[in-house]
């Protein structure tokens, strides 16, 4: 029954997750054409708005500068029939004009006021500093002293500050005494409108900008200040904070960005004035509206959301149940795993009677070698007893211990023989224990001191100051010692100054290498094959290092063998350390 619910849920599921992602599709669609219309309706309307206001701006700002040119105008004219500023020019006493003029800079708002005299001459200036500065040669003096009127000029400082002054020539009599000049502060204006989000540049007849809220812009064409990248601009800074969008009109666009351009006649020597208006305030006010809907459909999404997962949490309980069951099952696994694990064991027991036994077989197959081996000290001690029984008939006792002597040594190798048969043939990991790998080293040296020193041989050792603790069998550890240092030993026999180095070093593993400066190892392949050996007849049959080799992998190690580039061998046995994990794990 479980089953069959189990693979309704299946069939049925799929179908619900492709309805879901319908349903989610179709919402998303809805939102974004909702979002759509609203920024294309709200954007048009709004921005008809600004385009409005931009105009008003507009006239207003071209109406306050002509109002204000217009207003300096008189004021030369006034100046000029000044009876205190005539007398001063006529007397020569200039001690009152200078404040005089700085009360009338106040009073009209001129940016400066200057007096020269009939030779250009600055004798009276709202700039105390500018006094005796020679003017003669100006164009705003030139061009006074040329004309019976008023006259507008401009001139450009260093700096690119552009200055606009009214000048007038003053007389009495007919004759020409001096000049007064009223420079117009329109700076004022520039600051002014530097406080909206318009950029507004003024160009004379020319085309050239004369005033501008980009200081960059003066003294170039609208084009050439449009086309500055070397510093942000008035324009592009309300570009950066401003978007393109397709529903804007037209009009709206200047080089692709989405800034409004009025332009009005100012009605002043062919002055003109061009305002850049962003459409900045259009965004913020469509971003809210769109911000709220967002918001809604992102509360509805919220919602749906809420709905999935509390069927989700249904379907949870399901799964529960079904991890429940999973869960017996995964007990049941783990018990025929263990069943398994046990099985596998006794198999590996098995493997090892059966190479046991298998080693026991190749015993056999030794045996014939090995008869050949004892067969020849049994002849020979045969004919050591004939030759000793000879001596002893013809009186000759000494001579026939001497054979005596012969035949027990004979005895003695035949011995080793069968003693190195019953070490191959024996099963290990009967007598393991921890042992310090040092105490084996020096027990070993021990039993093969006398051969040492008859051969004359140095020995060098080098030891760890702590215990070397491996888990063997102490017995067959040291057989494998002896066998390596009778080996070293059987290699320097022909060496001059003999030397046998034991390194015992411990890392990853204990590893105890056996040097020798002897002949070296010819076959290293065959070298621990049994019967495989490079002494003479009668010195040995072979199975030192095979016994040795199968003694070690008993033990959980390996026993490796190269040669030295100085010439000789080494012997390398690597063991397991013994720690206090092994110990545990015991």
């Amino acid at each position: 029954m479980v089953a069959r619910d189990h693979a309704r849920e299946a069939e049925i599921e799929p179908g619900a997750i492709w309805r879901i992602r319908i349903v989610f599709i179709v919402f998303i669609a809805i939102a974004v054409s909702v979002v759509w219309i609203t920024n294309y309706y709200l954007t048009e309307r709004f921005t008809e708005n600004t385009r409005n206001r931009a105009e008003v701006r507009v006239a207003l700002y071209s109406g306050n500068l002509l109002s204000e040119l217009q207003r300096n105008s008189v004021v030369p004219l006034l100046l000029a029939r000044d009876p205190t500023l005539i007398g001063a020019l006529t007397s020569g006493d200039f001690s009152q004009s200078t404040p005089r003029l700085i009360s009338y800079r106040d009073e009209i708002g001129a940016a400066e006021i200057i007096l020269v005299d009939r030779d250009g001459r600055t004798v009276a200036t709202t700039d105390r500093d500018a006094l005796g500065r020679q003017l003669r040669s100006e164009a705003y003096v030139v061009e006074a002293l040329r004309s019976n009127d008023t006259v507008f000029t401009t001139s450009r400082h260093e700096s690119g500050r552009i200055d606009f002054n009214y000048s007038r020539k003053v007389e009495i009599s007919g004759d020409t005494i001096g000049v007064i000049i009223v420079t117009v502060d329109l700076a004022k204006f520039e600051a002014a409108w530097s406080g909206f989000s318009d950029a507004v540049m003024v160009t004379n007849s020319e085309g050239e900008i004369i005033l501008s809220t980009e200081s960059r812009w003066r003294g170039l064409s609208e084009e050439e200040a449009l086309s500055a990248r070397s510093a942000p601009t008035a324009i592009q800074r309300a570009v950066e904070v401003t978007a393109d969008w397709a529903a804007l009109p037209v009009d709206a666009f200047l080089r692709a960005d989405a800034v409004l351009r009025q332009e009005a006649l100012i009605g002043f020597q062919g002055w003109r004035m061009t305002s850049f208006t962003t459409y900045a305030s259009v965004r913020e006010r469509v971003n809210a509206v769109i911000a709220l809907e967002i918001m809604v459909f992102s509360i509805l999404l919220a919602g749906a959301f809420y709905v999935v997962s509390r069927r989700a949490q249904t379907r949870s309980v399901v799964y529960q149940r079904e991890s429940a069951e999973l869960r017996q099952l995964n007990v049941a696994l783990q018990r025929e795993i263990a069943e398994r694990k046990k099985a596998e064991r006794n198999l590996e027991v098995a493997e090892q009677t059966l190479q046991q036994s298998s080693k026991l077989a190749i015993l056999g197959e030794m045996s014939a070698s090995v008869s050949h081996e004892l067969n020849q000290p049994l002849a020979a001690m045969k004919t050591y007893l004939a030759g000793a029984k000879l001596l002893l008939h013809r009186k000759r006792p000494d001579e026939a211990l001497s054979s005596f002597q012969r035949i027990d040594d004979l005895i003695e190798r035949m011995g080793a023989i069968t003693r190195q048969l019953k070490s191959y043939a024996r099963k290990g990991g009967d007598a393991f224990e921890p042992i310090d790998v040092r105490a084996s080293v020096s027990s070993a040296l021990e039993m093969m001191e006398p051969q040492l020193k008859r051969g004359g041989i140095e020995i060098k050792r080098t030891l760890p100051r702590d215990p070397v603790m491996v888990m063997a069998d102490r017995i067959r550890f040291e057989q494998v010692l002896i066998n390596l240092l009778r080996n070293a030993v059987d290699a320097t026999s022909k060496v001059d100054d003999p030397t046998i180095e034991i390194l015992v070093t411990v890392g990853d593993e204990a590893l105890i290498a056996v040097s020798d400066n002897g002949v070296g190892i010819d076959d290293l392949k065959a070298l621990f094959e049994p019967f495989y050996t490079t002494k003479a007849p009668g010195d040995g049959v072979g199975l030192g290092l095979a016994i040795s080799s199968g003694i070690v992998d008993d033990l959980g190690g390996r026993l490796i063998a190269r040669n030295r580039r100085a010439g000789g061998a080494v012997f390398e046995v690597s063991l397991p350390l013994y720690t206090e994990d092994t110990k545990a794990a015991e």
